[in-house]
């Protein structure tokens, strides 16, 4: 049974400007024909941006699953938007864990927290806990939608709102491409979407507990994820398309 009243709309959005009315209008849009091109699932880190996406989703009532990768190392506030996230709309939100032999071998290997060390040992970690996981999690969909934006980090600057992810042979969709910050959190404001408690105390950009932190005044959201790397260096490797060549060690 769907929880979430799917009859709201844009309307009355007038107070939060034309702009904002026109990103929602357009993200509704592109949603409504995304799911109808074939099977597509939305990937979501239980962010803002997502919420925001899961958010269309459940209101337009549209035919896309929904999955998070859980990592294992996720804050505790991250997990326990899975459960208040389905209970607030009435889906369920599909999980995916690293394999358990592969898990073990990186911390023989690393140490627990040995991406601190080495970019070497922190693409591993990804690579166990993220994209092994994102590929299971692929499997026999069309596509897939981001909460990507361009403004987000250095790599994401000519993020396409449609790509070829040559990596899974999929159509990936990035819908909030254009969004400002400010724009994500509109939307939540207006349609009350439940927020991650995390950025209201400074975190942006949401990751694993041990590599994401608060960002301080003046410093871009970026910089609370991986913060003792280089900036351009700042990707896990689930994004590796045209815009962003980085490879996986």
């Amino acid at each position: 049974m769907i929880l979430f009243d799917q009859t709201k709309s844009i309307k009355g959005l007038a107070t939060q400007g034309h702009r904002l009315a026109a990103l929602i209008g357009q993200l509704e849009a592109s949603l409504r024909a995304i799911s109808e091109e074939g099977r597509v699932a939305l990937a979501s880190s239980l962010s803002a941006e997502d919420m925001v996406l899961t958010d269309v989703v459940a209101r337009l009532g549209l035919n896309v699953d929904i999955f998070t990768l859980q990592t294992g190392r996720l804050h505790p506030d991250t997990v326990a938007m899975i459960a208040r996230t389905e209970a607030r709309y009435g889906l369920s939100i599909h999980q995916f864990e690293p394999e358990a032999e592969a898990l073990a071998e990186i911390v023989a290997t690393y140490g627990l927290n040995g991406f601190y060390e080495s970019l070497e040992a922190r693409k591993a970690c990804c690579d166990v806990r993220k994209l092994k996981p994102l590929g299971r999690a692929l499997r026999g969909y069309h596509g897939w939608i981001t909460g990507q934006r361009r403004e987000q980090s250095l790599t994401r600057t000519q993020l396409e709102e449609h790509e070829e992810d040559t990596a899974h042979d999929l159509v990936k969709y990035n819908p909030l491409a254009a969004w400002a910050w400010t724009d994500v959190l509109a939307y939540a404001e207006q349609f009350q979407v439940p927020l991650n408690p995390l950025h209201a105390r400074g975190y942006v950009s949401i990751g694993c507990d041990p590599c994401t932190r608060a960002i301080r005044l003046g410093e871009h959201a970026r910089d609370g994820r991986w913060w003792w790397e280089n900036a351009d260096s700042k990707e896990c490797g689930l994004h590796q398309n045209n815009h962003n060549k980085e490879t996986i060690a």
